[in-house]
């Protein structure tokens, strides 16, 4: 087979890849070898590029969108996450309002609520087979620090006017009802998550665009990106308007370096558990699962009966580097192993079949954005932190309004549009300071674990962050 045209290559890039039907495992696309037209170039066929591509095609079926990407479809993050279709937003509530107002914090809230919806909307419409269950997620408390936060964070929810609808509080009880993890001692919850299938989804969105007549050239790199033009290694795509859709890849192209760094994050999954197995675990609404500890971690049950569990605990790479070999880090993996067994005892004599990993994109002030600047026509999405299955689905109907001049659409108005993150610090200060944050976060969880108290390490640190 020939390797440089076959997407059977990519199917160590995570368990989702490796579980793609037949009919998402087409050859490669052709890469651009010639000069282009059209109205809209997109760089980047994640999921912000492919939702740009599709709501745009959907609304104006005139319009010439042409979309190049470096690798294949869904080779990012959007084919490698964790598979949740969440409402997340990395930035917290008080931080959109001091920059907007509280009002349009929580409509730009109550905006990816909707996203999730939409998503699912779409893969439905286009008759996706993306695993999709809307089970909601919880997060378990298992120590009485994580209760005092998680019923803050209820408390919080309460205070902005969000019902138990969008967010409750699970006793010991309620909780272990939905998932039988060891210690716990209640937690949240919230309906607005569904798992997904994150692979299925962004190759069956690319073939979705596609019918739509939008022209996708993959093996394609964007050299440089300007208004007006893109160019590649063998040819330029001009258009009007030019959409930046790189996330975690932002800083390989020229003049982005500092605008978006690439941090890590990995996931392992088991292989398919019995059923007997899975009466101790539970999730039997397929919720998506994490609990209150500081370093992020955070799972699925899925289609086909698996754990896929993942975290953060990578470093940060010297000068924004991406490798295929960051994708792979052994003591981050034998520690989300130990996780999971001291999360679920049972699941300690069944193998890890799979290992995987990538970068996200956080921004400086881990505040996500989407714009478009109509002087230039340069457009751009991203700084999603890792929650970006729901919120790129929002930025890509955003974008869509943004590029046909939609000024009575509620999305182009939302407090995250036009959002201009500061740039990250230059090196060598920003390799000290994103993994000194890294470490101030693994150890405030050691220290509450030894003490029983709030670290107020954690609290400090998220002054820099989306707090």
């Amino acid at each position: 087979m020939d390797t440089l045209t076959s997407v059977q290559r990519y199917r160590d890039l995570s368990l989702w890849w490796d579980t793609l039907p037949g009919p998402l495992t087409a050859d490669v696309r052709p890469a651009l070898d010639t000069d282009v037209e059209a109205d809209v170039a997109i760089v980047g066929a994640g999921y912000t590029g492919l939702w740009t591509a599709y709501y745009l095609a959907k609304a104006d079926p005139t319009v010439r969108i042409v979309v190049v990407e470096k690798e294949t479809a869904g080779f990012g993050a959007s084919g490698r996450n964790g598979g949740w279709c969440s409402a997340l937003f990395p930035a917290s509530w008080a931080k959109i309002a001091r920059g907007s107002s509280r009002g349009e914090a929580v409509r730009l809230q109550r905006a990816m609520f909707d996203a999730v919806d939409a998503t699912g909307k779409a893969v439905a419409d286009e008759g996706l087979d993306v695993h999709w269950t809307k089970g909601g997620t919880v997060g378990v408390a298992r120590t009485q620090t994580q209760v005092t936060r998680g019923r803050a964070e209820i408390d919080d929810a309460r205070e902005w006017g969000f019902g138990a609808q969008d967010y409750s509080w699970l006793s010991a009880g309620e909780m272990r009802e939905r998932i039988g993890c060891t210690d716990v001692l209640g937690g949240t919850y919230t309906p607005h998550t569904a798992a997904i299938h994150p692979a299925r989804l962004a190759r069956g969105l690319a073939q979705a665009v596609e019918r739509l007549g939008v022209r996708i050239y993959e093996g394609t790199p964007a050299l440089s990106l300007e208004p007006g033009v893109v160019r590649t290694p063998h040819g330029v795509v001009r258009a009007e308007k030019v959409i930046r859709c790189t996330e975690g890849y932002t800083p390989s192209l020229p003049g982005y370096r500092r605008s978006v760094i690439p941090v890590y994050s990995l996931m392992l999954a088991t292989e398919p558990l019995p059923m007997a197995v899975w009466e101790q675990i539970g999730l039997a609404r397929r919720e998506t699962f994490n609990d209150g500890r500081h370093l992020i971690i955070y799972g699925q049950r899925t289609a086909d009966d698996r754990l896929a569990f993942g975290g953060r605990g990578a470093p940060y790479h010297f000068g924004s580097t991406i490798r295929p070999g960051f994708d792979r880090e052994p003591a981050v993996f034998a520690e989300l192993r130990r996780v999971l067994i001291e999360l679920f005892p049972a699941v300690a004599d069944y193998a890890i079949t799979h290992t995987w990993g990538g970068p996200l994109g956080i921004t400086r002030d881990w505040y996500a954005s989407v714009g478009l600047d109509p002087k230039t026509g340069v457009g751009w999405a991203g700084g999603y932190v890792g929650d970006g299955v729901g919120a790129t689905n929002l930025a890509g109907r955003t974008l869509a309004d943004l590029i046909l001049e939609r000024r009575d659409s509620d999305l182009v108005t939302l407090p995250w549009v036009g959002h201009k993150s500061p740039l990250w610090e230059p090196e060598p200060f920003r390799f000290v300071g994103v993994n000194a944050g890294l470490r101030v976060m693994s150890s405030a969880d050691g220290a509450e674990a030894r003490s029983g108290r709030q670290a107020r390490r954690a609290s400090f640190f998220g002054r820099f962050t989306g707090h």
